[in-house]
C-alpha cells in the first residue's frame, strides 16, 4: 500500500500532489482479480491480496477527502482518516455477499472523514451521533437551497422545516447553527479592525490591583451609560432584554413567547439582536468619552 507520509508530511503540498499523482497510476482491478484477492484475503488472510485490494482503492479515498475540503481542515489529514475507514472496509468485506469492495468501502471512507471532521472543525465539541451529523452535514446544502443567508436569523418557519427534512428536533438545529457560526478564533487576531490589538492582549494577570480598580471604574460608567443605551432599542427589544437579562431571575422564553404572540425561538433571536445592539451603542458611547473598552487591556 502507498502511505501518505511516504509521499508528504502533512504540510508539504508539493508532496500530496506527488501522492496523489502516484495513486492515479495504480491500476483498478477487474470484478474477477478483486474477488479473486479478497477471497484469499478472508480466507487465507493473506496480507499481500488485502494491500492489493486497499492500494486500487486509493483514489477514491482521494476523491471522497477531496467532496469535504470546504470544511477548512488538510486535505492531507482528510486523506490519511479516509485511508483508516478504508483499510477497516477491508477487515470486514465479505466477497461472497456479491457487491464490488468500492460499493461497500465508501461507507467506510465517508464515515471516518466526517468523524474527524466533527472532532477537528472546532475545539468546542458537538455531539457525533447520527443526528448531529445530518445537521452538520446537510445544514449549508438545505440553507443555500432555500435561499438563506448564513449569517441572517433563522426564521421559525425555515427552522421547523429544515428540522422535518433532517428528522431532528428545531431546537437541535439552532443550537447547531450556532455553533458552525461560531468558529474558533486565533488568540492573534484582531479585536478590532484596526489591529492595534489582540485578543492575547487582553490575557492579564487576574489578581492584578490595578485592574480590579479599573474594572470597578469601568463597571460605574457602563451603569450610568446604561438606561442611555437602552434607548437606542425599540420598545419591544427593550422590555425583551430587560426581562431576560436584567432581571435577577430572567423570564422564560415561553412565557415571553405567549406575551408577544411569537415562537420562544423568535424571543430569543430578539434578545440576542438587542444584547448586540445594546453593547455597540454603549462601546460607541464609552469611545465618545475617550475610554477604552471594558473588554480591551492597555
Amino acid at each position: 500500500m502507498i502511505a501518505l507520509n511516504e509521499a508528504t508530511d502533512g504540510n508539504n503540498r508539493n508532496g500530496l500532489h506527488a501522492y496523489l499523482r502516484r495513486i492515479r497510476r495504480v491500476p483498478m482491478l477487474s470484478a474477477h482479480e478483486e474477488l479473486e484477492l479478497s477471497q484469499r484475503w478472508r480466507i487465507q488472510q493473506d496480507t499481500d491480496a488485502a494491500a492489493q485490494v486497499v492500494t486500487s482503492h486509493l483514489r477514491l479515498v482521494a476523491k471522497i477527502a477531496r467532496h469535504y475540503c470546504s470544511y477548512g481542515l488538510p486535505l492531507s489529514d482528510l486523506i490519511s482518516e479516509g485511508n483508516v475507514g478504508l483499510m477497516e472496509a477491508a477487515k470486514r468485506f465479505d466477497p461472497d455477499l456479491g457487491f464490488r469492495f468500492a460499493s461497500y468501502a465508501r461507507w467506510w471512507i465517508r464515515a471516518a472523514v466526517q468523524a474527524h471532521i466533527l472532532h477537528n472543525w472546532s475545539l468546542v465539541k458537538v455531539g457525533t451521533g447520527p443526528a448531529h451529523k445530518r445537521i452538520f452535514f446537510n445544514l449549508r446544502w438545505l440553507e443555500r437551497k432555500m435561499q438563506i443567508t448564513h449569517s441572517g436569523e433563522l426564521q421559525p418557519e425555515h427552522a421547523t422545516k429544515i428540522a422535518g427534512i433532517l428528522g431532528v428536533s428545531p431546537q437541535a438545529l439552532v443550537n447547531m447553527r450556532c455553533w458552525l457560526n461560531g468558529r474558533d478564533q486565533s488568540l492573534a487576531a484582531p479585536v478590532a479592525p484596526d489591529r492595534r490589538l489582540s485578543w492575547e492582549d487582553a490575557l492579564v494577570d487576574p489578581d492584578s490591583l490595578e485592574d480590579l480598580i479599573s474594572e470597578e471604574e469601568e463597571a460605574a460608567v457602563q451603569r450610568a451609560m446604561l438606561p442611555i443605551a437602552l434607548r437606542s432599542l425599540d420598545a419591544r427589544q427593550r422590555q425583551i432584554l430587560i426581562e431576560r437579562r436584567l432581571k435577577e431571575v430572567p423570564t422564560k422564553l415561553e412565557d415571553l413567547a405567549r406575551r408577544y404572540g411569537v415562537s420562544a425561538e423568535r424571543v430569543r433571536q430578539i434578545e440576542v439582536r438587542a444584547f448586540q445592539k445594546l453593547r455597540e451603542t454603549m462601546r460607541m458611547q464609552m469611545s465618545s468619552c475617550g475610554r477604552r473598552h471594558p473588554s480591551r487591556r492597555e
